[in-house]
This record gives C-alpha cells, structure tokens and sequence, in this order.
C-alpha cells in the first residue's frame, strides 16, 4: 500500500485548474494521467508504482485502450496521487483528515518552492548559516572558485540534463545568498551577478525538469538579482528563459510578450547582435505555436540578419550567449518551422544541424533527434522516424531529462495511428526495454 510519505502533494494549481476537474469528474484517468505527467512532472512508471499498477497497465490507461472502473483501483489511484476522494466521487480520504493548524478543506497542503525564506525550517540549514558566520571573508579567488562551479553546472546540464543538478544548484544559491550578507561592498555587485547566475541555473534546471512553476519561481528570482545590479543583458536572457519556459506551458502570447520584451531590454544594453539573433528565435517559437506564419518568418529574418551582423563579433557578446553559433541558429531555426508545421522545411535544417552537433552534447542532440523524428512523422515517412526517434531514445537513456523524454514519449503516442507497423513494433519494444 502506499504510504502518505511516498508521494507529495499534487500542484495547487492543477487541482484547481477546470480541466483536471472535468477530468476527474468524469473519472477520464487517461487525462488524469496525462495532466500528473505534464504539470506535475510525474512519469507513468513513477504513476504505476504509486498506485500499485504495473508500468503496461498505466500506459494502456493513457493510450485509451484501457478504463478504470472498480471502486478499490480508483481509490488506490486517489491515495496514490493524493487526488482527493471528493474530486473522483469518493469519500474523504484518510489522509485528507486536517490537522488543527491547517485552515483549508478538501485540498492537500501546498508544497512551497525551495527558498531561502525556508531555512530557518531545517536544522541542517540553520547549520550551514551559523558555519557560514565563521567562514573566511570572500575575496576575489573566491569568486573565481564560484564562477568556476557555474561553467561547470552548465557543462553537466549539456551533455547530462539539468534534473539531478538541481539539489546542488538551488544550494550553491543559497550559500552566495548567505555570502551576500557578509561582503565587503567592493565585492557585492560581482556576487550578485553570480547569485542572479545560479537562480537562473535553477530555474533551468526545474525547467529541464517539467516543474515549470518552480522554475518560474527562480527565474524571476534571477530578474530580480540582475535588476538590483543593473545587469540589463543579463535580464534580457532571464526573460528569454521565461519566454520559452511560457511557449512549453501552454501560454504562447505571454512567450511572445517576454521575448519583445527581452529584445527592449538587450537594445538598452546596446549593440548586441548575437544575443538580438538569440532573443528573435524565442519570439519565433512563440509565433510558431500560436500558428502565426506571417509573424514566424518575420522573427527568423530577423533573427538571421542580426546574426550575420554578429559575424567576426563574437568575442563581444557576454559568454552565456556564445553557445547560439551557426549550428544553433540552423537546428533551431529548423524547430521554428517544425512547429509552424512546415515539416518539410523544417527537415532538412534540423538533419544538418544534428549532423553538425558535438557527440558530448547529448541532451540537445537527443532533442533535436525527437524534432527530426517528428518533421518526418508529419510527412508520413515511418521509416526515417522511427529511426530518428530511436536515436532520440538511446540519447535519452544516458541524460536526466525529463523535458527530453516526454518528448520521447509524446511521439509514441503520435505514432499510434501506425501501431501495427513493423517500425513502430520495433520502437515500442525499444522503449519498453529503455524506460520500461
């Protein structure tokens, strides 16, 4: 049975949303399963071992071909996912019996984001605090060592995914955090720049992660760090993130309202090409999602002019930039037109910029493999996507991606009009075998 320890609470804001209500109202668990996935970052091998199912059982449910009718699976579902019993047409719950300190009813307990609002909660933090009290004074090696520290998170979240980082980011920003109290003035504003650098890391990080309300959580943090230190570049890029973190969820006009905004706050910074041609490509992909093809094409010009501006420039452009080359903007030009869903377009950009791609660079290579497989689904060509999408899986099983995989899997399901097809048999089995 599952115990209450097992597994926390669902997101507020899932349970609150209209959709997961109609979907629990109507006992549809192939949408409720779907929504524990995407919004809650909860994968159906996790779903199957909460609820006492098997991971075959919990895929049939998601593909429909499969319902839950008897009373003891929907509770065992509803204890396992903490969906409360009123939601699916049961009675409360035992867990859902309130403590006295508790004022609200009927809905679990919030599970608040990481912060540092949250420490003085956890007698190991406090420790880490007082430690930090006595420690050596910062100094300008000291944010050498730091600097350091962050080259090589993002080096790890390349060729790894940003998944497992996030424990050791999200405490690495909390010791600059503590570090900020106690610096001698001349230092601070390189020490907030750092701080600013390991909260947008987080925010990365839980992004990558598919836990997009934390991830925003951090990056407005890092907003807010770069705006105290009058880093305008640096909150273009901020912005840039929470552009695309909006395109993922579901919210494609806020993405192309962040990106513009991103622009104006780059060209107050002055004349930055490459990051203009960066920031042009995230209000493409918004376009792209809203269906405006007009409006797409225009931000990739764009965004292709400024970068044959940046040509020869590079070394002038801030270093968190610098990974958007000619590889980038080819690969992700491609991904504009893909999901535009101007696949035959979008096939051959995307082909050559895997082709091009560093074999270390694991976590974009297996993305824009899930991309490739998907221009040539769209065109009906089973064979090459089904070998693209099994590249996508192999890269997959060697990263900690979320994002990536659900990915992955969100194409098996898009191949299910061709179920009985040899390749996808085959895909299918190597899935199973990958992420059972």
């Amino acid at each position: 049975m599952t115990r209450p320890e097992d597994h926390r609470a669902l997101p507020p804001e899932l349970l609150a949303s209209a959709e997961w209500r109609e979907a629990c109202r109507s006992r549809d668990f192939a949408r409720v399963f779907r929504l524990v996935k995407i919004k809650a970052g909860i994968y159906p091998s996790r779903i199957a071992a909460l609820c006492g199912m098997t991971p075959s059982r919990v895929g049939e449910i998601m593909a429909g071909r499969r319902a839950l009718a008897h009373i003891d699976v929907i509770e065992r579902v509803a204890d396992g996912l903490r969906i409360p019993g009123a939601m699916l047409g049961l009675a409360h719950r035992p867990w859902e019996i309130p403590v006295p300190a508790r004022t609200e009813e009927g809905l679990p307990e919030p599970v608040p984001p990481v912060s540092e609002q949250s420490q003085h909660t956890d007698p190991a933090k406090d420790l880490d605090s007082l430690l930090a009290l006595v420690d050596a004074p910062v100094t300008r090696s000291t944010l050498t060592a730091l600097h350091s520290s962050v080259e090589d998170y993002w080096r790890r979240d390349n060729s790894h995914g940003g998944a497992t980082l996030r424990p050791a980011v999200v405490g690495h920003l909390r010791y600059v955090g503590q570090l900020l109290d106690s610096a001698e003035s001349g230092l601070r504003h390189d020490l907030q720049a750092i701080a600013a650098e390991l909260a947008r890391l987080s925010g990365w990080a839980y992004f990558d992660a598919r836990q997009y309300s934390t991830a925003r959580t951090y990056f407005t943090q890092a907003l807010k760090l770069s705006h105290g230190h009058g880093d305008r570049l640096f909150m273009a890029n901020v912005l840039s993130c929470m552009s695309l973190l909006a395109t993922y969820d579901g919210n494609p006009n806020d993405a192309v309202t962040l990106a513009c905004r991103a622009q104006d706050a780059a060209r107050g910074a002055g004349d930055q090409p490459l990051v203009m041609s960066m920031l042009h490509l995230r209000e493409a992909f918004a376009h792209a999602v809203l269906r405006d093809a007009r409006s797409c094409h225009q931000a990739v010009d764009r965004s292709r002019d400024q970068y044959e501006r940046s040509r020869g420039r590079e070394a002038e452009a801030p270093s968190w930039v610098r990974y958007f080359d000619e590889t980038k903007l080819l690969v992700d030009t491609g991904i504009a037109y893909a999901r535009l869903g101007e696949a035959a377009r979008a096939e051959p950009l995307i082909a050559e910029g895997l082709r091009r791609e560093k074999a270390d660079q694991q976590r974009g290579r297996a993305f824009h493999a899930y991309w490739l497989a998907s221009t040539q689904l769209q065109q009906g060509k089973l064979n090459q996507a089904c070998t693209s999408a099994e590249l996508a899986l192999n890269l997959t099983t060697a990263i900690d991606s979320p994002r990536v995989s659900g990915h992955v899997q969100e194409l098996h399901r898009r191949m299910l009009p061709y179920a009985g097809e040899a390749p996808v048999l085959a895909f299918e089995q190597r899935m199973r075998d990958s992420l059972g």
